[in-house]
C-alpha cells in the first residue's frame, strides 16, 4: 500500500501512562505492547516527511457530572484526569514541536477538537492509525475519519487492545465498513 507522505499522518491514537503503563487504571498489556510498533510507525513517517498527530484523551475531573447518559468514569471508572500523570503520553513517543498534539475529550477525536482543520490545511488526504484502544478510541476516529472522506488506514500491528477479539472485531468492521487494514510491512509512504 503507497501512500504519498506530502498528504498522510501517522496518527497515534492515545499512547498514554493510563492505558499503556502498567501502574495505569486502564492498562491492558496490549497498549503496552502497541508503543514499539507505534514508535517505528512515526519514525518511519517523519522519515517519509509524512505528518504526524498524537491523540490525548484527557478527562476534567468534572466533565460528566450532570450528563444525561454519556458517562466514561461510570462505564470505565475515573480515568485520564486533567493534569495527572495517566493522562501523558508514554515516554517513547515525545512530540516534536511541529506535530500536532490533540487533546479530546471524547472516543472521537474529531469531536469538538482542531483536528478536521489541520489535516485540511496541511492538505492531508490519508490517516494511518496506531495506538489504543482498537474498538474504542481507534475504531471511533477512523470511523468519524472515514465519515470525513480521508482515508483511514488501520496498521494492524501497531493497534493496542484489552483482550485480542476487541482489535480483530475492530480491524474486521473497519476493513469492511469504511478503511484499510495493514500491517507496517505493507504500508508504504513515499
Amino acid at each position: 500500500m503507497r501512500l504519498e507522505a506530502a498528504e498522510t499522518a501517522v496518527v497515534v491514537v492515545d499512547m498514554q501512562n493510563g492505558f499503556c503503563h502498567p501502574d495505569g487504571s486502564l492498562y491492558a498489556p496490549g497498549s503496552e505492547d502497541a508503543i514499539e510498533p507505534s514508535a517505528r510507525l512515526v519514525e518511519r513517517a517523519r522519515e517519509a516527511g509524512a505528518h504526524v498527530v498524537y491523540t490525548r484523551d484527557v478527562h476534567p475531573p468534572e466533565q460528566f457530572e450532570g450528563n444525561h447518559y454519556y458517562d466514561e468514569f461510570d462505564r470505565w471508572g475515573e480515568h485520564v484526569v486533567e493534569g495527572s500523570w495517566e493522562a501523558e503520553l508514554v515516554e517513547a513517543l515525545s512530540p516534536r514541536e511541529e506535530e500536532l498534539v490533540v487533546v479530546k475529550h471524547t472516543y472521537d477525536a474529531f469531536h469538538q477538537t482542531e483536528l478536521e482543520g489541520w489535516l485540511d490545511a496541511h492538505g492531508v488526504n490519508n490517516l494511518v492509525f496506531g495506538g489504543t484502544l482498537a474498538n474504542v478510541c481507534v475504531l471511533h476516529t477512523a470511523g468519524s475519519a472515514g465519515l470525513r472522506d480521508y482515508r483511514p488506514v488501520l496498521a494492524e500491528d501497531a493497534i493496542g487492545f484489552i483482550e485480542e477479539g476487541d482489535r480483530e472485531y475492530a480491524l474486521d468492521h473497519a476493513g469492511w465498513l469504511f478503511g484499510d487494514v495493514a500491517s507496517l510491512e505493507e504500508i508504504s509512504l513515499e
